[in-house]
């Protein structure tokens, strides 16, 4: 559906947005994230023809941007990060508004239309309250459906559950989830757990630079790869216990931590479970320190989450 190449734009001397290539099916939703000022703002306006890259390829069903934009425009819906709404207009009249403006004039045809956006996003308690008097969430709900007005194949969204409370976000999550069945969906968000939860794929951008591509699943999997055991003991010195975990294997990666509590002494122990293949290397630990008078207070392996990967790929120094 979306073919990106090697897409950059520069606002004077400063690269937004530098070198990113992308694929996006047709029915996917593609999560884009990244730290604030990494360039998802950037990359969806030139996706939706809002700016102009500096070099670079942006092909849509086909159709080159900018040499097909008007034609483009019709295929995608797109809410800003801040809903354009208009707030001195009751949510019915600004319907209205928006569906003359994008052609649908046919009285039968917009309540119609506004029967299939109520249902979607929720609207149906509020369509005679004044857009000022509505929460962030049902102004979000009301933007959605003004981007969706004429059932566009593609929905992109910027920052879509920013500012929202957790049960506001929930609401825009399942529609966002509902409108995935039928469209493909692009929206931006600093909130992993939404990511995961919604995204068929996640994208991560950080300092204008694509990062990560992939699904949760096999970004997760590829972190796996350099696990990390974290250990604390009672009863044992410092420099005896990091010779005794180091004695264990040479795959073994042995860092001394400040301890969890007093009179403990704690360890991350990372290794690489491509090279020890995919050895769990704690019962190793645990039957070592059996062999001595220590006492085991803490033993556990971390798990990989997105929030962790999230903060690996996006450290300045990466």
């Amino acid at each position: 559906m979306i073919e990106v190449q090697n897409l950059t734009k520069y606002f004077k001397d400063f690269c937004a947005v530098n070198n990113i290539s992308m694929t996006i099916r047709k029915g996917e939703i593609l999560g884009l994230l990244g730290p604030n000022g990494a360039g998802k703002t950037t990359t969806l306006r030139m996706l939706t023809g809002y700016f102009r890259p500096n070099s670079g390829t942006i092909t849509i069903k086909g159709l080159q941007m900018p040499k097909d934009a008007i034609q483009i425009k019709s295929l995608i819906g797109y809410l800003p990060e801040s809903a354009p709404l208009y707030h001195n207009m009751l949510v019915y009249d600004y319907l209205e508004y928006v569906a003359k403006i994008k052609g649908i004039d046919d009285r039968e045809k917009r309540y119609d239309r506004f029967l299939q956006l109520s249902d979607i996003c929720g609207l149906s308690s509020i369509m005679d309250k004044p857009i000022a008097d509505l929460s962030k969430g049902l102004k979000q709900r009301v933007g959605i459906a003004h981007a969706m007005m004429t059932d566009p194949e593609i929905l992109i969204l910027d920052e879509p559950t920013s500012g929202l409370d957790p049960n506001q976000i929930v609401e825009i999550r399942d529609i966002i989830k509902t409108i995935g069945k039928e469209k493909t969906i692009i929206f931006s968000t600093h909130i992993l757990s939404e990511a995961e939860a919604t995204c068929d794929r996640i994208a991560i951008i950080h300092n204008g630079k694509m990062v990560a591509d992939d699904t949760t699943a096999n970004l997760k999997l590829g972190a796996q790869q350099n696990s990390m055991i974290k250990l604390s003991l009672k009863g044992a010195l410092k420099e005896d216990a990091t010779s005794l975990l180091k004695s264990i294997h040479s795959d073994l990666d042995v860092k001394n931590v400040d301890p969890v509590e007093k009179d403990l002494v704690s360890f991350e122990i990372t290794y690489s479970d491509d090279g020890s293949k995919n050895h769990d290397f704690r019962s190793d630990i645990y039957l070592k320190i059996k062999e001595t008078d220590w006492i085991i207070v803490q033993l556990i392996k971390e798990s990989q989450t997105l929030e962790k990967i999230f903060r690996e790929l996006t450290r300045e120094e990466a």
